[in-house]
């Protein structure tokens, strides 16, 4: 192993058993939800595309937050991108092959052979192309369609979100012999609210899962190399495995911080924790997460930050100090709903709590340590 960064795991026996749901219930798709950054996205391209295509089913892949105000037309998009690589096979002899012949001479004469038949043109509206692009692929590849919708609640974040959600629904039950579906979410809220809201197109429509996180799988490859690095000292197992909880199963951020710690000689995990808070980069970044919120919503944030119940009396109290803040249940409920579409606020259990843990622990000193 060269590096930090070369380590993976790998989970196909996770993405078999999924494709096993989805050919057990036709028409009906997966709803994955798991936090920001737990290794949903590289699980679908590493483990579920490629079991896919195992199976002789076409992976699709659609990122919803690459074109938030139409996510419809992004999944076109890449349902477009799939049949534009079927059709024209990579390199010039695949394009040489697929270049229409007008003209065929033999012994000095030639006939001319007319255009090919032609498809008639995809429809123009979203919806409809939708219906026939699922159709299309599905034909011109002899099989089935695995459509992988990442960042799915976006589709509910829309005014016109119900009549999207319809679309979805109508074309993966129409095509079922053709296109399976996995939604994934990272707002556990967003995604409950399009598949369990009694009256919505989604309703109890896909069976919804709980994506699991890295286990010591992940954490044995990193003391392992770490092991090899600083020959045989490494953090404990037991400690590592309390890190990557605190920082809420983040693969990539776990490895970041056990590069720190690597590049310091450090194997204490809370030394490594503390030296990685306290680099200037990540304070940056922070602060300037800080700096697109006005006074009133970071107010907001730093009770949330500190345990206070966004809407009690004394996180009220504290947001009147706020020169021109006049707070209200009003005010602090359209900052918290702000706070939610940010990203920066998820649900948690009965309440909300910060999505990124660092985060939450770095607001929790500033508040502790009265910083602005």
């Amino acid at each position: 192993m060269a590096s930090f960064d070369d380590i993976d795991v790998h989970r196909p026996e996770l993405a078999r058993s999924y494709l096993a749901l989805l050919a057990a219930q036709p028409g009906r798709p997966l709803a994955l939800f798991a936090p920001r950054r737990v290794g949903k996205t590289w699980f679908l391209d590493n483990d579920l595309a490629p079991a896919a295509r195992a199976a002789d089913i076409l992976p699709v892949y659609a990122d919803l937050w690459l074109h938030k105000g139409a996510p419809l037309e992004a999944i076109n998009h890449a349902l477009e991108e799939a049949l534009d690589d079927l059709r024209v096979p990579a390199g010039a002899v695949g394009r040489l092959a697929r270049t229409p012949v007008k003209k065929v001479g033999a012994l000095g004469a030639s006939i001319d052979l007319g255009e090919a038949p032609q498809r008639r043109p995809l429809p123009e509206a979203p919806a409809l192309r939708l219906d026939a692009l699922v159709a299309r692929l599905s034909l011109e590849r002899g099989g089935k369609v695995l459509l992988l919708l990442d960042e799915a609640q976006t589709l509910g974040d829309l005014p016109n979100g119900n009549d999207l959600l319809a679309t979805l629904r109508a074309v993966l039950h129409k095509r079922q012999a053709q296109v399976e579906a996995v939604l994934t979410g990272s707002s556990q809220e967003g995604l409950a609210r399009l598949m369990a809201t009694v009256g919505a197109p989604m309703y109890q429509f896909a069976q919804m899962l709980t994506f699991p996180v890295l286990g010591d799988e992940y954490l044995v490859q990193l003391t392992g190399h770490f092991a090899e690095v600083h020959q045989g000292r490494a953090p404990r197992l037991e400690d590592l495995r309390r890190l990557f909880a605190r920082i809420g199963y983040k693969p990539a951020l776990l490895r970041d911080i056990v590069k720190a710690m690597s590049a310091e000689g450090v194997i204490n995990t809370d030394a490594g924790l503390a030296h990685f808070m306290a680099d200037e980069r990540q304070a940056a970044g922070w602060r300037a997460l800080l700096h697109t919120l006005d006074a009133f919503e970071q107010g907001v944030l730093l009770a949330v930050a500190q345990g206070l119940p966004p809407l009690g009396r004394e996180t009220l109290a504290r947001l009147a100090a706020i020169p021109g803040a006049a707070p209200t249940i009003a005010k602090v409920r359209t900052a918290l709903e702000k706070l939610k579409r940010a990203g920066i606020l998820t649900k948690a259990g009965n309440g909300l709590a910060i999505e990124d843990e660092l985060f939450a622990e770095y607001l929790a000193g500033r508040a502790g340590g009265r910083g602005h």
